[in-house]
């Protein structure tokens, strides 16, 4: 089974028009709430690719319990730390006609100490019955810093694959604890590490440096540019094609879904590259958030292209697995 940890959910009411004009009044012709938070995406995400998970959370107040419903309504298995505080909420105002999606969010929530200590607790008995746990979004607060660098330590202690997908100040402790996977965004990175990733040369480099610290498999990933990856040592690219964007939103989420998938399965590296890629793609051109089905994925996979930069690994082991 597959573990998704999020510490910052999100509730999000989804507002939708035909157009809008600013200004003036406008009536949606349709509204409805939604799971939101980059490891609630991926565990949707992989419900449509077969794969039992279970996501792992805070929750508190009004918005929470209007969460817990869209799980249900979603079919995504959880479970809660319940919190005092609010969990945050953002309107996402959806334009057909122009295919624009403008968000609004609502202040992160606050964890106190003890509720942190409580998820913390809660994560160390779930990890032993995970094979793969996969640390997803950004930190709300200060309490809650910690947990996911906590989190790869026991996966470590418990012989379990890790996957990390994070931004934001904790960003450096979780790297340092040394995930089995890292998934980056360009923009985050360099917002977070305050560090230069323009060029090749710089990209390949952070990819170098992230396998010098026990990191085996590396994804980073910038919008529609191209992706590089590295399986240890051995570095990828991966160009993908152009397609006309609904809302990407999610997009950095169905990869991550499509990274966990090829290590679950066992699919070669630079077929699960392919995956992942084509899961991000299809996801930019619909509106519903990491809930891409294998026909809408499928026909992107040979248009993603894959080249090797530098040495080249031997096809026998060239397998996405971490051992």
């Amino acid at each position: 089974m597959i573990l998704t940890v999020t510490l910052n959910p999100l509730l999000e009411r989804r507002l939708i028009f035909n157009s809008i004009s600013l200004g003036e009044t406008n009536r949606s012709s349709e509204e409805y709430f939604s799971a939101g938070g980059k490891g609630i995406n991926v565990s949707r995400q992989l419900n449509q690719l077969g794969l039992q998970n279970q996501a792992f959370t805070f929750l508190g107040g009004s918005n929470g319990k209007l969460l817990r419903h869209c799980f249900t309504e979603d079919k995504i298995d959880f479970s809660v730390v319940s919190t005092k505080s609010e969990t945050r909420i953002a309107d996402l105002v959806i334009e057909k006609d122009s295919k624009r999606v403008t968000s609004f969010f609502g202040s992160n929530s606050i964890i106190t100490k003890e509720e942190a200590e409580d998820f913390k607790s809660k994560l160390g008995k779930m990890i032993q019955n995970c094979s793969v746990v996969v640390f997803s979004g950004s930190s709300p607060c200060e309490a809650t810093d910690d947990i996911f660098a906590y989190g790869i330590n026991l996966a470590h202690e418990h012989d379990k694959t890790s996957v990390l997908d994070t931004y934001g100040s904790h960003l450096q402790k979780c790297l340092d604890a040394a995930p089995t996977v890292v998934h980056n965004n360009v923009t985050e990175v360099e917002k977070s590490l305050g560090i230069e990733l323009q060029s090749e040369e710089q990209r390949l480099a952070y990819l170098s440096e992230l396998y010098k610290k026990g990191i085996r498999l590396c994804f980073l990933t910038d919008d529609a540019n191209p992706t590089y990856a590295s399986k240890f040592d051995y570095k990828y690219k991966a160009e993908s094609p152009k397609v006309e964007t609904f809302d990407s939103t999610g997009s950095g989420d169905a990869f991550t879904a499509g990274i966990v998938y090829g290590i679950e399965n066992s699919i070669v590296f630079e077929e699960t590259l392919k995956i992942a890629s084509a899961l991000g793609i299809a996801n930019a051109t619909v509106l519903e958030t990491c809930n891409v089905n294998h026909e809408q994925y499928t026909k992107y996979l040979d248009e993603v292209n894959i080249s090797t930069i530098g040495k080249k690994m031997k096809l026998i082991d060239d397998s996405p697995t971490t051992n």
